[in-house]
């Protein structure tokens, strides 16, 4: 490892998260950065952080940080994003990487003319069962996949002033759950030929139910079903000519999977051992990025997650669903 030394920017739910998993892993947690500083003290206190800051600005100033996650709503991260990585900064971005392709464009051209990391923290990516999975189906083990169906339903809150309803915090089941499958589809079958979408809006304007039909390369479908009022299996499959692959509950966390021949027989089993919540490992794969040079990305390259937000964008121009700062910035 590099020995990073990891700023956290704003301090909510997901950010605690991500604190505690630093902590399990051994990782250098050195500063957080809130708009206020009694949430940057309790947060530090909270997580034995050495330094609180009051503002963002002085957290992506501080001279003893060299990588700051940005944990703030997806309307924001742009933003936090940008100030960081103009402050020669490397990122870590919680997903959706941005609200759409053209802020994550401007994301990946700062960064690039820095020479610095902008990664998209799609954690499940780089959990241990998806990294034996990708082996899996790099085998070819499966055949020709020809079908992959995944959900992301939880029932949470129908508060219309709550940030998953809130259109201006860019509320809505896509970009807070819908990312997962989506990303996951683009991991094992690569960009969509086509996508078809559908979805229930709710009275704010934001989507509770999305469902996409997407074509890849070859010929192979994808499904997926994405609910915030509303808790599914939370389970995925690869379907291949082969074999399959059956991901137990819940299929983009820590879990089990079983490879499974078209006659039933079981032929690979995987138990998922995992410290914490499992959000350390990409914090390693974002340190060994930086060590070896790779600043465009591997796992999940921040070409593909600019792709990603062109297809969820597709997405929410065929399910009707705009954010108030698209409006905004277009006059």
């Amino acid at each position: 490892m590099t020995g990073l030394r990891w700023g956290i920017l704003a301090t909510g739910g997901i950010a605690s998260a991500f604190a505690s998993d630093l902590r399990t892993a051994g990782l250098d947690l050195v500063a957080v950065g809130s708009r206020s500083q009694a949430s940057a003290d309790a947060f530090a206190a909270k997580f034995d952080i050495p330094r609180a800051h009051a503002s963002y600005e002085a957290l992506v100033a501080d001279p003893d940080v060299d990588i700051i996650y940005v944990s703030t709503p997806h309307p924001m991260h742009h933003a936090g994003a940008k100030l960081a990585l103009e402050h020669g900064k490397h990122v870590l971005v919680e997903k959706a990487f941005t609200v759409n392709r053209a802020e994550a464009e401007d994301l990946q051209r700062i960064a690039t003319e820095r020479g610095l990391l902008a990664m998209e923290a799609m954690w499940t990516r780089y959990l241990p069962h998806m990294v034996r999975i990708r082996e899996i189906v790099s085998s070819r083990a499966l055949g020709e996949i020809r079908a992959l169906t995944a959900d992301h339903t939880q029932k949470l809150s129908s508060d219309p002033a709550h940030r998953l309803n809130a259109l201006e915090l860019g509320g809505g089941a896509l970009l807070d759950l819908g990312i997962y499958p989506i990303s996951f589809i683009w991991d094992i079958l690569g960009a969509p030929e086509t996508v078809q979408a559908t979805a229930r809006l709710v009275e704010t304007g934001a989507d509770a139910e999305v469902a996409t039909i997407m074509t890849h390369a070859g010929g192979a479908i994808s499904t997926s079903l994405s609910s915030s009022r509303a808790a599914g299996p939370n389970t995925a499959a690869i379907i291949g000519t082969e074999a399959r692959i059956e991901i137990d509950r819940i299929w983009y966390a820590p879990t089990s999977f079983r490879v499974v021949a078209p006659d039933g027989e079981v032929r690979e089993s995987y138990e998922s051992h995992v410290d914490g919540r499992g959000m350390q490992y990409q914090a390693q794969a974002a340190e060994r990025l930086v060590r070896d040079g790779i600043l465009a990305g591997d796992i999940l390259p921040l070409a593909e997650s600019v792709a990603i937000m062109g297809t969820l964008d597709e997405i929410r121009a065929q399910i009707g669903v705009r954010y108030p700062s698209e409006e905004r910035s277009n006059g």
